[in-house]
């Protein structure tokens, strides 16, 4: 398969395309340290507040920052011969996708990226200061815009600062008088 253009992606095989694509050009450009051949690729038409994610399996014990001893490392399936990495999977949000530009779902990809580098080297991976050093220099944010309304939204009861979103009908939603709010401890309220 011909990959598309950007302004051709029409079907989920296109983003897939398109995104790994990019996301082999990054790695040799920016000098990124995953292997291709140990990612599943998919695309979500479900996910609300995620615009993409590295799905892998948790491994005890792994911490970010300590490379991992692949062939010593015990999890529950998917490991893959040699001491090579579990393998992990790059979901991709369709919504997401159709939400932002190109330069939005680009630094999206580089964002997962940065979560399959340390995921790959460690065994784990999370938002802390390996991960924003390692963002900066992919020019990339910590945190990926939103990109779909919030159905939900609490409130502090005081001041009105906004304390949450949620997308779902949850506990904190249905008994948003139970908790408090961290800036003035009143009650939430729901929009």
């Amino acid at each position: 398969m011909t990959t598309p253009s950007y302004d051709d992606v029409a079907t989920h095989e296109d983003l897939l395309a398109w995104s790994r694509a990019y996301c082999k050009d990054v790695r040799r450009e920016w000098l990124v340290d995953v292997r291709f051949d140990l990612v599943e690729w998919e695309v979500s038409t479900r996910s609300k507040r995620r615009a993409a994610a590295v799905k892998r399996p948790k491994i005890p014990e792994a911490e970010v920052g300590t490379p991992i001893d692949w062939e010593r490392a015990e999890a529950a399936g998917g490991r893959v011969a040699d001491g090579r990495p579990f393998s992990a999977t790059i979901s991709l949000t369709w919504d997401a996708f159709d939400a932002f530009d190109r330069a939005q779902w680009e630094s999206t990809l580089r964002h997962e990226l940065v979560h399959l580098e340390q995921y790959q080297r460690c065994g784990t991976t999370g938002h802390g200061p390996a991960f924003e050093t390692r963002a900066r220099e992919l020019d990339t944010e910590v945190h990926c815009e939103t990109f779909a309304e919030a159905k939900y939204v609490l409130r502090c009861g005081e001041c009105d600062a906004l304390v949450a979103r949620r997308y779902r009908d949850c506990k904190i939603v249905r008994r948003a008088e139970e908790y408090r709010s961290s800036c003035c401890s009143a009650a939430l309220a729901v929009e």
